[in-house]
């Protein structure tokens, strides 16, 4: 009889936050799959808890996968895990759990913490849906993208950033969304948490502590901003084309584009704005 794949939710920082149900599967299994065995050790270790580990990240997934299912289909059980929160939420794991699927090997979630969900119950935006979008893209000028393909949705749009990425991005999304309400949580759990909610520009005026893990949940645009969106003057047009053209971030017909999508206009009256902030200064 085929074993079990139990997807195994462990704390992302407090060690205090790990399931009763999840520390027996973890003691039970013949094996746990981790994406960081040092990780997992010091949660194994502060539990007690026995159980042989081996590494499946992301750049040996694929090719190890196969040995693991076959494990899975001698009678093995095998616990997936990540460094920290629920597995295969912006880490490894989805190319394991859909092999084991196709084998028809049973798959168990066993639910607990996600930073995700902690910081959307702790932001007070109200509303019942909601979008993970994950991490930004890594340069400015698809990250800048990518926030405008999320620009107009009415949902809270939650996602996660490097600690030397978050100000770039927070300046993205100064750009791009406006001077939305942000609750930036960092280093949730652990000893040095802390989670504000502030409009975007007040994030980026006060100190912040540019170090730890981030979680961002950006209020999604209200109805009536959707409907009615503010129409550009040439001199606020002009700003804009000049934030994200500075630098060669983006070209002139990409940051055009943007700018349409922004303010909800054709890019041929983002064009005129901007003629006519020209000849107004000459």
């Amino acid at each position: 009889m085929p074993g079990t794949l139990y997807v195994v939710a462990t704390p992302i920082g407090n060690l205090e936050d790990v399931t009763l149900r999840a520390l027996r599967v973890l003691r039970e299994v013949s094996l746990i799959a981790a994406e960081d065995t040092r990780r997992t050790a010091r949660l194994l270790q502060h539990y007690s808890i026995s159980t042989r580990t081996t590494s499946l990240h992301e750049h040996n997934e694929r090719s190890k996968s196969g040995s693991l299912i076959a494990r899975l289909s001698q009678g093995d059980s095998i616990a997936l895990v990540s460094d920290a929160g629920t597995p295969v939420i912006s880490d490894p794991g989805a190319h394991f759990v859909a092999q084991a699927h196709e084998a028809g090997i049973r798959v168990e979630p066993v639910p607990g913490p996600s930073a995700t969900l902690s910081a959307l119950s702790a932001s007070g935006f109200a509303g019942s849906a909601f979008v993970f979008a994950g991490f930004p893209p890594n340069r400015s000028k698809p990250r800048l993208r990518w926030l405008a393909d999320l620009a107009h949705d009415q949902r809270v749009l939650i996602l996660y950033e490097a600690p030397h990425r978050i100000r770039p991005t927070l300046e993205d999304m100064l750009q791009v969304f406006g001077d939305r309400r942000v609750a930036l949580g960092r280093e949730l759990t652990k000893a040095h948490e802390s989670l504000v909610v502030r409009p975007i520009s007040a994030l980026l005026h006060d100190a912040l502590i540019e170090r730890g893990e981030f979680t961002l949940v950006v209020e999604g645009i209200s109805p009536k901003d959707e409907g009615n969106p503010p129409l550009p003057t040439a001199a606020d047009t002009a700003v804009v084309f000049g934030e994200l053209t500075n630098k060669g971030r983006l070209g002139r017909r990409e940051a055009i584009k943007q700018i349409a999508t922004r303010f909800q206009v054709p890019a041929r009256e983002v064009f005129r704005l901007l003629e006519e902030h020209k000849n107004s200064v000459k």
